[in-house]
């Protein structure tokens, strides 16, 4: 009988356990879930529209940076902005950020 009893006692231990394991793994998808979703958010933010790198072109324009804003087009096989890729948007907008900076 005395064995038995240590029998039923590990297998309490064993669901106290278990439950405590559940509640770790649902504890982790939860975070694992969360920070997914909050890397979705940023690289939908980090996505550069035609829109700002056209803001950020006028504005150097305006500072008389015309013909290096032409040259930076001509850099990426476009003769105007519109015919830049929009996978190059981001370098573009690095270089046109950096006249006037040297």
């Amino acid at each position: 009988m005395a064995k038995t009893k240590q029998i039923f006692q590990i297998i309490a231990d064993l669901d106290q356990q278990i439950n405590q394991l559940l509640e770790i793994k649902s504890d982790l998808e939860s975070l694992f879930n969360d920070a997914a979703d909050t890397q979705k958010n940023d690289s939908k933010e980090s996505v550069i529209t035609l829109e700002q790198v056209r803001a950020v072109l006028a504005d150097k324009s305006r500072l008389g940076f015309t013909k290096d804003i032409k040259h930076l087009i001509t850099e990426f096989g476009a003769t105007k902005l519109s015919e830049v890729k929009p996978q190059d948007y981001a370098t573009l907008l690095k270089k046109a950020e950096e006249l006037g900076n040297d």
